[in-house]
């Protein structure tokens, strides 16, 4: 499969991480995914839903839990409220993802480094946020926006997209399909990284193995039933996350 990144020259400006003279559904003309993903990113069902829920969601729990957790940030750490950064959305795309702060400000810096269970950049309140998986609420706003959907592969920062390249060879079929909030992987157990580099790789590999099952076999059941998942696991803080 031919790589999304350029050799040489790569270039990072835009909203692109792909030559303007690649066609990216070209790179995968031969790839049987390709003609399932055409359907999941047309689907007037996915997308009426997706519009839906993030409406509700934000005006029935966002419009009274923000506040709350926006005052919560400011007393427990100076900095924004929100953690704003580009990842890598359908066909290769760059976006602006949004996400509450869950860590200290002066660590942003060190924000490619993978977390730990008991990391000291994490604020106090950042570890319930990320537990609960509330942290991920501003996601919403991306779904309205159109760049991402409620359910789908999570979308990498780039920094790491292109180091999970390094060893997945055919990572890119995951951006066939708009990322999401949540996804097949992260009711699995397979959400995030960890420090050991060699578990890493492991659980980056069935992450992304999840990622493709998902396309194989997305369905709008399909769909409700990781959003069920997602719902049952924040309520009992099974989230793992970190």
């Amino acid at each position: 499969m031919k790589s999304l990144y350029k050799k040489k020259g790569e270039r990072h400006s835009g909203y692109s991480i792909f030559d303007d003279n690649d066609y990216f559904l070209l790179n995968f003309v031969d790839n049987p995914l390709t003609a399932r993903s055409f359907y999941v990113n047309i689907s007037f069902t996915k997308r009426a839903f997706d519009i839906f829920f993030s409406f509700a969601v934000t005006l029935f729990i966002f419009s009274w839990l923000f506040p709350l957790i926006a005052l919560l940030i400011k007393l427990n750490s100076r900095g924004p409220v929100f953690f704003i950064q580009y990842r890598v959305g359908l066909n290769g795309q760059l976006f602006k993802c949004y996400k509450f702060r869950t860590m200290k400000a002066a660590d942003v810096k060190y924000m490619y480094t993978p977390t730990a269970s008991e990391d000291n950049r994490i604020t106090a309140i950042g570890k319930f946020l990320r537990k609960t998986n509330l942290d991920e609420l501003p996601q919403f706003f991306n779904v309205l926006k159109g760049q991402m959907s409620i359910v789908g592969p999570r979308p990498h920062a780039v920094a790491f997209h292109k180091t999970y390249a390094s060893f997945i060879e055919n990572i890119d079929v995951r951006l066939l399909v708009k990322p999401g909030i949540t996804g097949l992987a992260q009711i699995r157990g397979y959400r995030g990284d960890v420090l050991d580099f060699e578990e890493n790789k492991f659980r980056t590999k069935k992450r992304i193995a999840f990622d493709i099952l998902y396309i194989k076999l997305w369905s709008f059941k399909t769909d409700m039933w990781i959003v069920y998942i997602t719902v049952v696991q924040m309520l009992g803080r099974k989230t793992n996350g970190h």
